[in-house]
């Protein structure tokens, strides 16, 4: 009968005698020779065909997704509908606050408000009883009746003073959005029921119907604002002489 040419590591049989403290070279030799097969197997199925495979099927069922969510316009990325952006302009909705920091170029190892800074995304961490915090929500709650001509017992909604836990959060609330439409629709020299019928369309609903709450993206809104008031800009006919 003819011998198998494999070689099989087995365990070897008991000794009479008491094994030596260092094994023998061939078990070592299995040993290693398995253990390298094991993580080249896992290098390609987790490290290769499973990102691949997650990769393909992102791209062909979620594709704006799956590249980030990015928003174009004339052929130039000008941001992203999931991460919020700073707006100052009257002419502008102004989103959620943001506590973001960044480094401060004049001092080593302190920090300086960077709002909306996506490479540092974080809150300020201060707690309900921290009197910080009572005092900036407060100077938030004047700055924001000023900004759009509210009385000074009108509520103000808790997003249009507040920060997210993340600093980047690319919405608003509803309530937030029809407090400063009067605002934009001024300063823009646009009808109220138009800057409304934008809000409207720059609304996302309930997750399923269930999840969440409505909710307005700032980003996406402020640029349907800038392409409505240039069509309207384009179609003012200038006098003749």
């Amino acid at each position: 009968m003819k011998s198998s040419s494999h070689t099989i590591c087995t365990p070897a049989a008991p000794a009479a005698v008491p094994a030596q403290a260092d094994a023998p070279a061939a078990s070592w030799g299995c040993l290693l020779g398995s253990s390298l097969r094991a993580a080249v197997l896992m290098m390609l199925v987790a490290g290769i065909a499973y990102p691949l495979f997650t990769t393909g099927v992102a791209q062909a069922l979620l594709p704006q997704a799956a590249h980030g969510s990015l928003i174009e316009r004339n052929g130039q990325v000008v941001g992203s509908a999931l991460i919020g952006q700073q707006f100052t302009g009257s002419q502008y909705f102004h989103g959620r606050p943001s506590a973001t920091t960044a480094p401060d170029p004049h001092n080593e190892g302190a920090s300086i408000a960077a709002p909306y800074n996506a490479g540092l995304s974080g809150a300020s961490n201060q707690g309900v009883t921290h009197k910080d915090l009572a005092d900036t929500v407060a100077q938030r709650v004047a700055q924001y009746r000023a900004d759009n001509g509210l009385t000074a017992d009108t509520p103000v909604p808790v997003d249009a003073v507040t920060a997210s836990a993340s600093g980047l959060d690319p919405h608003i609330s509803v309530a937030n959005a029809l407090l400063q439409l009067p605002r934009v629709a001024q300063a823009r020299q646009l009808g109220q029921a138009q800057v409304q019928t934008l809000v409207d369309q720059a609304t996302q609903q309930r997750v399923l119907g269930l999840l969440g709450e409505p909710r307005v993206n700032v980003l996406q809104l402020n640029l349907a604002l800038d392409q409505a008031q240039s069509s309207v800009q384009k179609t003012v006919v200038t006098p003749k002489e």
